[in-house]
């Protein structure tokens, strides 16, 4: 049952992921906005659910393996931000490389960190 879980959240993942980077297409010397915004709100997410669990005391694995590990693990792509960031610097273009991960690391950082304190109103 676990492994199920984890394979629908991250195909949904994978699909939302999907979506905004043909939504927010970008050209390779631009500002990777799909990965950022994948990555922010995926961070969001993951913050919120786990607040949530934490504030309200519930241990329950199903949610944190669908939406934890499958669909924030589907949806936020590190992989994809290294190589657009190791395009960038490679390609020259070190402003835009450089504030990649400075806005991937603040954001998602944020994002987190806003998500475990809205939790809290819940």
């Amino acid at each position: 049952m676990n492994y199920f879980l984890v394979f629908i959240g991250g195909g949904l993942g994978s699909i939302t992921r999907f979506f905004l980077s043909k939504y927010f297409a970008t050209t390779p010397d631009s500002f990777p906005l799909a990965t950022f915004l994948a990555n922010t709100i995926s961070s969001f997410i993951l913050g919120l659910l786990l607040g949530y669990l934490f504030h309200k005391q519930i241990s329950n694995d199903n949610i944190r393996l669908l939406i934890a590990t499958g669909f924030c693990g589907g949806f936020s792509t590190f992989s994809t931000f290294s190589y657009e960031t190791f395009a960038l610097f490679s390609s020259g273009n070190i402003k835009m490389g450089m504030a990649t991960v400075f806005a991937n690391l603040l954001f998602c950082y944020l994002a987190v960190a806003a998500g475990f304190l809205i939790s809290k109103w819940f």
